[in-house]
């Protein structure tokens, strides 16, 4: 008869003799570390022993995405359990010691089939994804496993998910610009080489479709790979987004992980790591250029809130979980550049209500170098990238890293913009007769500089119609300034709207003249 513990459960069977979990030396094993599955189990003292999986606890509580395990020995925080039934694997991730002799985990799949006292074994370690060379191209999963109907990738190394930031001494500062070919952009908030920007928007304002822009600049001008993350993707965009950038011919050099709306929080909140452990390989080992973009980083915290909240911990500032400092710092921290290459980050934020101040667009804002604020005043007007040339910065606006044409033009281009922002009420109220003369001509120019900074894209022009353009920061330096000087104010509106540089309009100035 089984020993009975206190309270009157039955005992768990203890643990086979060397098969218990690794000890903390073992658990942290390197990245080069050659394995032979994403979550080996441990191997027994015999040397010719089976390699069935330990089994180190029952289930004894599920809620939802939650459930509360009873183990012999407790596993680390972050490491991974499993239990199969009926020919599918169910993988646990541990979040909480209970007590002595129980953890709380989230599952990284649905938790249908899942019942009391089903077994749980030991899933060898914590959560790893597969990589290669071979990892490009293709569309995975939180695990590094195919979703596009694909054989597994092929895996030369296995890479930790969840990983410390790289030394200090091994990190190099980011003073280098990162020309996007986008005018906007280039001009009043350039990207920073190794650095992290954030696209701040609402719905429906041209943040998936600008992140796309820049996978194919980075692809096509630095030869570079990206690595893009699905957090909380809906399918049906996830869907078109992959055809998209298989059209616009940008596939090939591209890594895509999702984690969808459909599936359960712990896959949300973990799936954006994955993606970071495949763009550490490919700067670290394979030693690329990497751009490493998120959509959505809120979806992110979102994930998390979720996940806090069934861990039974209390909300913090507006609902959101206590530890919401602690996680975004954990992904942001692990994004810089090393000595062996660069991540450059772009990440999509949605902004609750249009609300700046939110705890979590607040949390996001302290990490980054660039901040590019998507406008839906912009957006409605037809001015894309819906860009606010007023609110939006970035570190590198400065005369030391820009040079002084550069600064100078940025400078003027803004302070135009902002003079039409004052006058807009009173033209709105008493039109621009009431106005001077010099704020007349301020107010022309201004408008003309907003449709010059317009832009077809490369990735939407089977959509539009309007072949795509990049514009080297030379050419948007020169035609600024000559919309500054006046050159331009014989032109209309539409003359300067959607189009790359002013070379063509140039040259037909040219021929009328000849």
């Amino acid at each position: 008869m089984a020993e009975k513990r206190a309270g009157g459960k039955p005992a768990i069977p203890p643990l086979r003799a060397g098969r218990g979990f690794r000890t903390a030396a073992c658990v942290r094993r390197t990245n080069g570390d050659r394995l032979s599955a994403v979550m080996a189990p441990a191997a027994d003292d015999g040397p010719h022993s089976p390699p069935s999986p330990a089994v180190v606890g029952r289930i004894v509580e599920v809620h939802g995405p939650v459930v509360d395990i009873e183990c012999d020995r407790l596993p680390p925080i972050h490491w991974c359990l499993r239990t199969c039934f009926d020919h599918e694997c169910y993988t646990f991730e541990v979040h909480q010691h209970l007590d002595a002799h129980h953890v709380r985990a989230i599952t990284l799949h649905s938790t249908a089939g899942l019942r009391r006292g089903m077994p749980v074994e030991d899933g060898g370690g914590f959560l790893r994804v597969p990589a290669s060379r071979a990892c490009l191209g293709r569309l995975v999963n939180v695990f590094g496993e195919p979703l596009d109907g694909k054989e597994p990738i092929a895996a030369t190394e296995y890479r930790n998910i969840v990983q410390d930031p790289p030394p200090i001494s091994e990190m190099i500062g980011a003073k280098e610009i990162l020309r996007t070919g986008l005018k906007v952009i280039d001009l009043l908030c350039p990207f920073v080489k190794g650095g992290k920007t954030g696209l701040f928007g609402g719905a429906g304002v041209g943040k998936t479709v600008l992140m796309m822009e820049f996978m194919h600049a980075v692809a096509s001008i630095y030869q570079g790979v990206s690595v893009f993350a699905g957090v909380g993707e809906r399918i049906r965009e996830g869907h078109e987004l992959w055809h998209s950038m298989q059209e616009a011919g940008v596939m090939e050099q591209t890594l895509m992980v999702f984690g969808q709306m459909n599936e359960s929080p712990g896959v949300r909140f973990r799936v954006g790591l994955t993606a970071l452990a495949y763009a550490e390989y490919l700067r670290d080992t394979l030693q690329k250029e990497v751009l490493f973009l998120m959509d959505n980083l809120f979806r992110f915290v979102q994930a998390g809130s979720e996940v806090s909240g069934l861990l039974g911990r209390m909300p913090a500032m507006v609902g959101y979980q206590p530890t919401l400092l602690t996680e975004v710092a954990e992904l942001e921290d692990r994004i810089v550049s090393t000595q062996r290459g660069n991540i450059t980050a772009v990440q999509a934020v949605y902004v609750p209500a249009d609300d700046m101040t939110d705890p979590a667009v607040m949390a996001i804002l302290s990490h980054l170098d660039t901040v590019v604020i998507l406008s839906r005043g912009q957006a409605a007007k037809g001015f894309y990238p819906a860009v606010d040339p007023l609110l939006s910065t970035s570190r590198m606006m400065d005369r030391a890293f820009l040079g002084d044409r550069h600064y100078r033009i940025a400078v003027e281009v803004r302070k135009v913009l902002a003079r039409y922002k004052e006058l807009e009420d009173i033209i709105n109220l008493l039109g621009m007769e009431e106005l001077s003369e010099e704020d007349r001509k301020t107010v022309l120019r201004a408008r003309k500089l907003q449709r010059y900074l317009t832009q077809p894209f490369f990735t939407t022009a089977t959509h539009t119609g309007i072949p795509g353009q990049s514009v080297p920061l030379e050419e948007v330096l020169d035609d600024c300034e000559a919309f500054l000087r006046g050159d331009w104010d014989g032109l209309t509106e539409e003359q300067c709207y959607m189009r790359g540089s002013m070379k063509e309009q140039k040259k037909e100035e040219r021929k009328k003249g000849a």
